[in-house]
């Protein structure tokens, strides 16, 4: 795979550029300090063995070698600071629309999974520094068999579409989108909400969720202009930053 990536890498946009390890714990981790170390805006770290990726308030993610796509982005916006947790909505747009090239139907779980199926093919981990975000990314391309935990909740591109795809094109297709999402966290926000509205799984739904503020219950409306989730409880509408633990809950 890596004489693929090399050849993807030399067709990604500018400023993005390749680096591989081997093994490492976590991509972010690993990317981050390369951050402090003054690398500048677009690197992107790819592990072909990672051991200790993570999701969203440090839950593991199921990362399987030479199958799946773990790898992290380096970003220093231009953008006022208030404006980078848009980010991840920008990147779980870019994400979706790249595998969609592959011809799955994807849904966006509002903040950080993708869903091919009514099943997580990807999540997304984007974590703000002094100076930077890095957005990890973790993709199963070609996963034939999950562990019992969590086989009735994860999926595949090889599953959905029936045969293996070259990790490295899959690789590309997303950094080229990317290189387009995030440049629009500014200006032009509303085409990023857009294409994310077109494709939440959670509006018209109840769903169980928890914020800092503790555990909500309630009806998802929509998405507000600056991407917070628009959530109906028993006092009111409520407009959410940030969640983990979204569940959907059973329809009456």
């Amino acid at each position: 795979m890596t004489a693929d990536l090399i050849r993807i890498a030399s067709t990604f946009p500018k400023p993005f550029r390749l680096t591989i390890r081997e093994s490492v714990g976590s991509t972010n981790d690993e990317l981050r300090v390369l951050a402090q170390a003054g690398e500048p805006d677009g690197l992107v770290l790819l592990a072909r063995h990672q051991t200790a990726g993570r999701g969203r308030r440090g839950a593991a993610w199921f990362y399987q070698p030479d199958v799946s796509l773990a790898f992290s982005i380096l970003v220093r916006p231009k953008e006022a600071r208030v404006l980078w947790p848009r980010l991840a909505l920008a990147t779980g747009l870019a994400v979706a629309e790249a595998l969609e090239s592959f011809g799955v139907a994807v849904g966006i779980k509002w903040p950080n999974d993708l869903w091919v199926g009514g099943r997580k093919v990807a999540g997304l981990l984007a974590e703000s520094g002094a100076d930077s975000v890095i957005i990890g990314i973790g993709l199963n391309v070609n996963t034939r068999v999950f562990p019992p935990e969590v086989a009735s909740l994860a999926t595949s591109l090889r599953l959905e579409i029936g045969n293996d795809l070259p990790r490295a094109v899959v690789l590309g297709a997303i950094l080229h989108r990317f290189a387009l999402r995030r440049d629009q966290i500014g200006v032009d926000f509303e085409r990023v909400l857009d294409g994310i509205r077109e494709r939440c799984v959670l509006v018209g739904h109840r769903v169980s969720l928890e914020t800092a503020q503790g555990r909500r219950v309630g009806l998802v409306e929509g998405l507000g202009a600056g991407g917070e989730l628009l959530l109906r409880t028993d006092v009111g509408l409520e407009a959410l930053i940030q969640a983990h633990e979204v569940r959907l809950l059973p329809e009456d």
